[in-house]
């Protein structure tokens, strides 16, 4: 197929087209994927031997750019390979490399291929002419494209011959946090040193781009003030109770309740008092925490909603009463539990939010072909707005079929990839006509033009402010900001549009900049940033050298019971920690069986694991060939040494080696008496 561009298009890939490192600036809508398939076509007819690949960040991105746009394009001149975390194909990336002239991959199977040692699986950056970075703007800090980068840049500064042309794609690089134009000029300098690109947009068809991707039409749909919220202020009641028993040291002082500062105050809470193995200090944290996700929802939704998640949370709760705290705690619900039954079957105390909501709804689908999305900031949020809309007798009476679409992943609140896929496929087909999301519809999906898109109980950055309005790019649409008058939403919308306009101000003074002075700077940058990665690095190794391993006791965060030691962890596939000593067996219990969506090489998932004490999540069984192991969440854990007690997110975080797994040893170790040939 023929591939014509607007003109426009044409513009911005002329700098590709003479062979040079560029990142393409459009709008959401703006055509920027067709503009690269038309550079990989053009790289490919001039480079006899060349290879592109097309790195994208969300895995249902790979199938997409492929049957939209690459395949319609390039199929027949082309021999290209679609390859996620589900393909068989990952598993010799090397060899489909080899074989193939295009790839559409994940960036994290690159960058796993770019680190495998085995001939099958390993390539190098120079075994590519192109690659091609779908939403560029995530190539900074520690994300996945940078890492790529990174390595890319250390071996343009160590003079490597053959290295691939760079083209990255971003509808806003955003200021990266920068409130002056200052700031935001170094953001983009940085995201362009990052890329070893400049960044391109049109000047010459500024007018046929905003008729090809008209701006939507803003509301402001404001709500008044909820002064009337007793089953809020009975939560705040209990909350306070809470806050009496914990007998908190005077130092620590808690911000207001039902806002992000107290959630991010009592996380902070909880690590103190696992830290300080203060049990009463870590449990009524964790459940203030509940309580103020309680607050956060009845202030967006309803709440009966609020008060589901209470009970779902308790019902757990009660069956792991260890002593006084959760007593105490578990008590004081039950205690409370009718009143607040009571407060939620009160229509007169409902959320204004709503009201508001349901009206903005039923005028915009007035029209029987319209579509839209519901933006909303949880995945617990996205099911309770659903729930409303599907038991909503004015949304049933307008026509309004409705269904969530949220991240992938394993827990109850995700979706799998395939459910993602068909959820998108019967809205573009018309059975739904209303998707109600996460983040996760923002960027990259192929969703039908919207007439309507509505921000409901957000603060989020200016990217995602602008991705989300470039959904609504169906003629006469409407981009709602549905917020209460004065709030914090409404502040923060404000803010992002300022942002708008000072990313638009700090790329234009970046391209303005004259050539010389433009390559001295990203030199610099690209110099601090190879200085800097390495700094990093030696901290980290430091780090993991910190003590040793038998050195490190393993307590459960819920209990603080010592279950394990550091020597006896292994690391399996370089991303599972499994515990080898079979004591630990009596530690945990076993749960429902793990179902992942991906297939595995050379492992599988079992079941759930969790503290036989106090039910404390310890992450799950894997199967190792015909060995059976646990393998361990670090966030269920503490580990304490002479010195301290801490916790980590992460297995990166921690201050001591572990060793590689040896299957044959673990099993000769294990099973003495075993023949073996």
């Amino acid at each position: 197929m023929e591939i014509s561009l607007r003109p426009y298009q044409q513009e911005v890939v002329q700098v590709a087209l003479r062979g040079e490192n560029s990142i393409i600036w459009l709008p959401t809508g703006g055509g920027k994927t067709r503009a690269a398939v038309y550079v990989a076509k053009r790289h490919l007819e001039t480079h006899p031997n060349g290879k592109v690949a097309v790195l994208v960040n969300k895995v249902h991105l790979v199938d997409q750019h492929f049957q939209k746009e690459f395949r319609p394009h390039l199929g027949s001149s082309v021999k290209m390979v679609p390859i996620s975390g589900d393909s068989n194909e990952k598993d010799f990336f090397g060899c489909v490399v080899r074989d193939s002239s295009l790839v559409i991959c994940t960036a994290q199977i690159l960058e796993n291929a770019l680190i495998n040692t085995e001939e099958s699986k390993h390539v190098e950056l120079t075994d590519f002419t192109l690659l091609i970075i779908d939403e560029c703007h995530h190539t900074h800090k520690e994300g996945v494209y940078n890492k790529i980068m990174a390595r890319y840049v250390r071996k343009k500064i160590e003079r490597v011959k053959g290295l691939p042309q760079i083209l990255g794609l971003t509808a806003s690089p955003g200021t990266g946090g920068a409130k002056s134009l200052d700031g935001a000029i170094t953001h983009v300098l940085e995201i362009c040193a990052n890329l070893d690109s400049v960044i391109v947009s049109t000047k010459n068809y500024e007018a046929e781009l905003k008729e090809a991707v008209p701006r939507p039409m803003k509301n402001y749909d404001i709500v008044d003030e909820r002064y009337w919220d007793p089953f809020g202020d009975h939560l705040k009641m209990m909350m306070k109770l809470i806050h009496e028993f914990m007998m908190l040291d005077r130092k620590f002082t808690l911000r207001e309740m039902g806002t992000q500062e107290y959630e991010a105050d009592v996380v902070e809470l909880e690590k103190k008092g696992v830290q300080e193995q203060n049990r009463l200090l870590a449990r009524c944290a964790l459940h203030l925490r509940k309580f103020n996700d309680a607050l956060l929802i009845n202030d967006t939704v309803r709440m009966v909603d609020a008060l589901r998640l209470l009970e779902e949370f308790y019902t757990t709760e009660t069956r792991n009463v260890l002593d006084i705290t959760d007593e105490f705690l578990t008590g004081l619900f039950n205690e409370n539990k009718v009143e607040l039954l009571q407060l939620a079957s009160e229509a007169s105390n409902e959320n204004p939010k709503l009201e508001r909501l349901q009206r903005t709804l039923v005028d915009q689908f007035k029209d029987e072909n319209s579509r839209g999305i519901i933006f909303a900031k949880t995945r617990e949020i996205t099911r309770c707005l659903y729930d409303w809309v599907r038991t909503n007798p004015e949304l049933r009476r307008a026509n309004i079929r409705a269904a969530n679409l949220v991240g992938a992943g394993t827990g109850a609140t995700h979706m799998t990839q395939r459910e993602q896929r068909d959820t998108i496929k019967t809205f573009r087909e018309g059975e739904l006509n209303l998707l109600i999301s996460t983040s996760v519809a923002e960027e990259g999906l192929d969703i039908p033009e919207c007439n309507v898109v509505i921000r409901y109980g957000l603060l989020t950055n200016e990217i995602a402010q602008q991705q989300a309005s470039g959904r609504a790019r169906a003629k006469n649409s409407v981009y709602s900001v549905v917020a209460k008058a004065g709030g914090r939403e409404m502040r923060k919308e404000k803010t992002n549009e300022y942002l708008e306009e000072l990313t638009s101000k700090a790329i234009a003074h970046v391209q303005s900049m004259e050539p010389g002075r433009f390559r001295q700077k990203i030199f610099e940058l690209q110099h601090e940033a190879v200085t800097a990665r390495i700094l990093m690095a030696n901290q980290r190794e430091r780090r993991r050298l910190r003590y040793d391993a038998a050195e490190v006791e393993f307590d459960c965060r819920g209990c603080f019971t010592a279950v394990a030691r550091g020597d006896d962890m292994r690391l399996v596939n370089d991303t599972q920690h499994i515990n080898i000593n079979p004591d630990f067996e009596r530690f945990y219990k076993v749960g429902g069986q793990v179902y992942l969506e991906r297939t595995f090489e050379d492992w599988e998932p079992g079941r759930t694991i969790s503290c036989v004490a106090c039910g404390q999540n310890w992450g799950m069984e894997v199967k190792l060939k015909n060995l059976v192991l646990p393998c361990l969440n670090i966030k269920g854990f503490s580990m304490k040494t002479r010195q301290s007690s801490r916790t980590a997110k992460q297995w990166k975080d921690i201050e001591f080696l572990v060793e590689e797994f040896d299957f044959v040893q673990y099993v000769k170790n294990r099973y003495p008496d075993l023949e073996q040939d």
